[in-house]
C-alpha cells in the first residue's frame, strides 16, 4: 500500500501493534499463570497500552501539523515575494509527493511570469520604438499640408483638398495614440499613479476641453454633483476616459442635443454618469460596443475608429473600476462608471 512509502507511518503502526501485541500477550500469560488480581493487572495493562498509542498517534500528528506550518510559510513567503521560497520534501510518502508537485508547479509559474515580464519589457520597447516611428511621418505630413493651405489661399479647389487632408491626417494621429495607449496599458506599461482629486474640477476640465465644439455644433454639456466628492485616481488618465465616452456622446446627438455629467457618493462607491438624448445603440451592439474596431451596421458614424470606448474601459478598469451602459435607440444612452471607495482595516 502506498500508505506505509512514509517511513513515520510504518514507524506508528509499528507501535500501535507493539502495544497491542504487549498488551495481549501480558494478558495471556496473567490468565495462564492465574495471577492473583489478574483482572486489575490486565486494566492496568491496557491502560498502559492504550496510553504509549495514544502518544505515538500525538506525537506523529504533531510533527504532521510542523510540516504542514511550514509548507504554509512557504507559501506565504513565496507570495510575499520571495521566488526562493520552497516546500521541504526530503522524506517519501503522498504528502511529500504532494510537496514536490507544489513546487514543480511554483518552478513553472516563476518561469512563466519570468518569460511574460520579459515580453512586457519587449513590448513596451517596440512600442515605444514604434510610436516614434509613426509620429515623425504625421509630424512631417502636417508640416507638409500646412504649407500647402497657405501656398493655396486663393486657389478654393486646393483649400478644399487641404483641409480634407487634414482631418484625415489628425483622425490617423488619434488613432496612432489610442492604439499605443490600450497596447501599452494591456502590456502592463503605464504605471496608474492615484492620488486623491476633486472629481468636480475634473468634470469642469473636461467641459472645457469640448466647449469649442459644442458652440460649434449648438449642442450642450451640463454637470450636476456634490462639489466635495473626492477619487483616488491618476487624473489625466480618467480624464482621459470620461473624454471619450463624452465624445462618443457628442458624435451621437443631434443639433441642439444634451450631454449630462453627473457624479454621486455612495457609501461604499463613487459613480459618474454620462447620459445623452442622442441616437442610442441598437440591441444588436449593446454587448459589443466595448470591443476594439467594432462598428455597428447601424451606425451612421462613418469617421468613428472604434477604439474610444474600448480605450475608455482599459483605463476604468485600470482603476478598479467597472462601466455599465443602458441604451434605448431614438432615446438616448446612460454610460454609468463606478469606482469602490478603498476602506481602512
Amino acid at each position: 500500500m502506498k500508505i506505509f512509502t512514509n517511513r513515520k507511518i510504518k514507524l506508528l503502526f509499528a507501535v500501535i501493534l507493539f502495544c497491542i501485541f504487549a498488551f495481549t500477550l501480558i494478558s495471556v500469560l496473567l490468565m495462564i499463570f492465574e495471577v492473583k488480581n489478574a483482572a486489575i493487572y490486565i486494566f492496568i495493562t491496557a491502560l498502559a497500552a492504550f496510553a504509549a498509542a495514544l502518544t505515538g498517534i500525538y506525537i506523529y500528528f504533531r510533527e504532521q501539523n510542523n510540516i504542514i506550518e511550514n509548507a504554509e510559510e512557504q507559501i506565504t513567503e513565496h507570495i510575499s515575494g520571495n521566488r526562493d521560497a520552497r516546500i521541504l520534501c526530503d522524506d517519501e510518502g503522498e504528502l511529500y509527493k504532494l510537496f514536490h508537485k507544489v513546487n514543480s508547479l511554483v518552478s513553472i509559474l516563476d518561469a512563466h511570469a519570468e518569460n511574460e515580464a520579459k515580453a512586457k519589457e519587449f513590448l513596451k520597447n517596440t512600442i515605444s520604438d514604434i510610436s516614434h516611428q509613426l509620429k515623425t511621418p504625421l509630424t512631417a505630413l502636417n508640416i507638409y499640408n500646412g504649407i500647402l493651405q497657405s501656398e493655396g489661399k486663393n486657389l478654393p479647389r486646393i483649400q478644399e483638398f487641404t483641409a480634407l487632408t487634414e482631418q484625415e491626417l489628425d483622425r490617423m494621429e488619434i488613432l496612432v495614440q489610442n492604439l499605443l495607449k490600450i497596447t501599452k496599458l494591456d502590456a502592463g506599461a503605464i504605471q496608474i499613479e492615484q492620488r486623491k482629486e476633486n472629481v468636480s474640477e475634473m468634470m469642469e476640465d473636461i467641459e472645457r476641453h469640448f466647449l469649442y465644439r459644442i458652440r460649434q455644433e449648438e449642442k450642450h454639456i451640463s454637470l450636476k454633483g456634490d462639489a466635495s466628492v473626492t477619487l483616488f485616481c491618476d487624473k489625466s488618465w480618467l480624464i482621459q476616459a470620461i473624454e471619450n465616452i463624452v465624445k462618443n456622446a457628442l458624435e451621437h446627438t443631434d443639433k441642439g442635443g444634451h450631454i449630462d455629467i453627473e457624479w454621486r457618493r455612495h457609501p461604499s462607491i463613487v459613480q459618474i454618469i454620462v447620459k445623452d438624448n442622442g441616437s442610442g445603440i441598437h440591441p444588436e451592439d449593446i454587448h459589443h460596443i466595448f470591443k476594439r474596431f467594432y462598428r455597428s451596421r447601424f451606425s451612421k458614424d462613418t469617421r468613428g475608429i472604434g477604439l474610444g470606448l474600448p480605450l475608455a474601459k482599459a483605463i476604468i478598469e485600470a482603476h478598479k473600476g467597472n462601466i455599465e451602459v443602458d441604451s434605448e435607440v431614438g432615446k438616448g444612452t446612460v454610460f454609468t462608471i463606478n469606482f469602490l471607495i478603498p476602506t481602512k482595516l
